[in-house]
């Protein structure tokens, strides 16, 4: 009883020294991870963009989203080389990079609404990886606010599932990679040709065209190169796939 007391003195306390909006960031990510918040500055600056006040820069998401990014990396590292003992390093990457990768850690911070945190407004518009960043970030914060090991705690049971984890185990992530590596077991030649194209409403896009040897197999059109090459691969691994089963019982990405 005398503890209960103890924790809503401090509880109360707590939100007297905090800001309006410090409290409901605190309470916040305190439900997401499911533990308390020590250093509230930590999650300040994963949830602040890029700016500049009176010329000097302020402190953004950046940092902690490179330290994230690594810590993520270790966790989920160490996490599938003790759930898949007899995996060789090939599948491990492969399981890794569908994991971290940047679509579905978008796709994460997402789910967990992360950019309603952001303490500031950008002149420039958002970037499209932001909830992905925003997730790193936290992953940042959390591991200096507590430690290696209840940080690993949080990802694993919260954030990133072992279930959810093995549910990625099938799913394809890049057909343009998926197609190289058929292509070198079944030693024929895969290639792109990309080309900018100015549509009827003057938007310029680019134009991807994959070749199968002499033959062109599929095309597609996209707002950059990167996005257009891996349409075009995901068509032609499709076609190829009903004449060839490029992949036997293989979930293909939605």
């Amino acid at each position: 009883m005398e503890l209960k007391k103890y924790f809503s003195k401090f509880l109360t306390q707590r939100k007297k020294n905090f800001s309006e909006k410090d409290y409901y960031l605190s309470s916040e990510i305190s439900k997401i991870t499911g533990c308390g918040i020590q250093n509230i500055n930590l999650y300040r600056e994963a949830f602040s963009l890029k700016t500049t006040s009176k010329n000097k820069e302020i402190r953004n998401y950046e940092r902690l989203e490179f330290l994230g990014d690594s810590v993520l990396g270790a966790i989920i590292s160490c996490h599938l080389f003790a759930t898949y003992p007899d995996a060789n390093e090939g599948y491990l990457t492969q399981m890794k990079s569908k994991i971290v990768n940047r679509k579905n850690l978008n796709k994460l911070g997402s789910e967990l609404n992360l950019p309603k945190f952001l303490q500031n407004e950008s002149q420039t518009p958002l970037s499209e990886n932001i909830a992905g960043n925003l997730f790193e970030a936290l992953i940042g914060a959390l591991y200096l606010d507590v430690d290696y090991e209840t940080c690993k705690k949080v990802v694993l049971e919260r954030l990133l599932t072992p279930s959810e984890i093995n549910k990625l185990e099938n799913k394809i992530v890049s057909y343009k990679g998926l197609l190289l590596e058929w292509s070198q077991k079944k030693k024929v030649n895969i290639k792109y040709e990309t080309c900018e194209e100015l549509q009827p409403n003057k938007s310029l896009v680019f134009r991807s065209y994959v070749w199968l040897d002499e033959e062109k197999i599929s095309n597609a059109t996209e707002t950059s190169k990167k996005k257009a090459e891996e349409k075009a691969a995901q068509r032609a691994f499709y076609i190829l796939n009903k004449k060839q089963s490029i992949l036997e019982n293989q979930k293909t990405a939605t």
